[in-house]
């Protein structure tokens, strides 16, 4: 089997497709946390392990930006999406693999799916940009909640003509004992 079959098969197995896709990345991105804690085509992490930003790899052309985004479709839960999708981390105009050299337009927050909403989704996609781009998308600093609901990736794409996710790998989390934490720090505390 073919990673870009593997990558199909995986994302529409948990509706990603369609949730937020049409069609599947060609490639999973290699996404890790603190104490070698590897996001891997759906599995689970707490949000005390994912409570830092990740380090993000995939195969780098020279000369080019990317985006990057991480979401979650199930906000506040996967039977009642109504906050579908929640932007987690969204960084723009990244010069190769140097994600910290992008612009950020939404700080990293780590998942927070409240109590007995069960697994949620987070999302890892990549694309590829024809060039430097001007967004005109608010900044949202990491303790914040405001402007993070309700965001659409194929809205986004089109609009900045990204195409398609070339690379993507998402993990599942529900509630735990750090998540009162989160929830304080996206209300500005």
């Amino acid at each position: 089997m073919t990673e870009v079959n593997e990558v199909d098969i995986v994302f529409k197995k948990n509706k990603i497709i369609p949730d937020v896709l049409t069609k599947a990345p060609e490639q999973f991105l290699k996404v890790a946390y603190p104490g070698n804690l590897q996001v891997d085509k759906g599995n689970e992490l707490t949000p005390t392990q994912v409570k830092n930003d990740p380090t993000v790899e995939w195969n780098v052309e020279d000369a080019v930006l990317y985006t990057l985004l991480m979401i979650d479709p199930d906000a506040p839960s996967r039977k009642n999406p109504t906050f579908r999708e929640y932007q987690h981390w969204l960084v723009v105009n990244i010069p190769g693999s140097a994600i910290d050299k992008g612009d950020v337009l939404t700080a990293y927050v780590g998942s927070g799916p409240p109590k007995g909403t069960g697994l949620h989704r987070y999302i890892f996609l990549l694309y590829k940009q024809m060039g430097k781009l001007k967004f005109s998308e608010k900044h949202i600093p990491k303790n914040s909640g405001n402007d993070r609901g309700k965001f659409c990736t194929q809205t986004f794409v089109k609009k900045y003509k990204l195409g398609e996710a070339i690379a993507g790998d998402f993990f599942q989390a529900k509630w735990d004992e750090y998540l009162p934490t989160v929830h304080k720090q996206l209300s500005g505390n």
